[in-house]
């Protein structure tokens, strides 16, 4: 059972993150990735961070171990930004398969559902 301050912890940390990834990270293995939700402990000391990469799984495998090593430097930096937690949580990093799948699921239905004709 989620509480109302663990899902807006979570969505602030969700936030930073992506922050983080886009403006501090310099590592070229971290391609396309999008943080898809967060779930916190209830305690606020760890997080479990669902990550969507879009590429080929050579190209996701990179993406995960770019994350995981620079693992400390996320957590340093939410550290100095989330000025209202006493701890900086810590990050565990999980594929998150959803968007991939929905990209997959409707370009079946785009080969099966007839095309709509444009109207002149």
């Amino acid at each position: 059972m989620t509480s109302y301050r663990t899902d807006q912890v979570g969505e602030q940390v969700r936030e930073e993150i992506m922050s983080i990834i886009r403006r501090e990270l310099k590592d070229p293995r971290i391609g396309f990735v999008s943080i898809t939700a967060v779930r916190m402990s209830p305690d606020l000391r760890q997080a479990r961070v669902r990550v969507s990469v879009l590429g080929d799984p050579d190209q996701k495998k990179a993406s995960m171990k770019g994350l995981d090593s620079a693992k400390g430097l996320i957590r340093h930096e939410l550290g100095r930004r989330l000025q209202n937690l006493k701890f900086s949580p810590e990050l565990r990093f999980e594929l998150d398969p959803s968007i991939e799948y929905s990209v997959h699921i409707s370009e079946l239905l785009k080969a099966v559902l007839p095309a709509e004709e444009e109207e002149k």
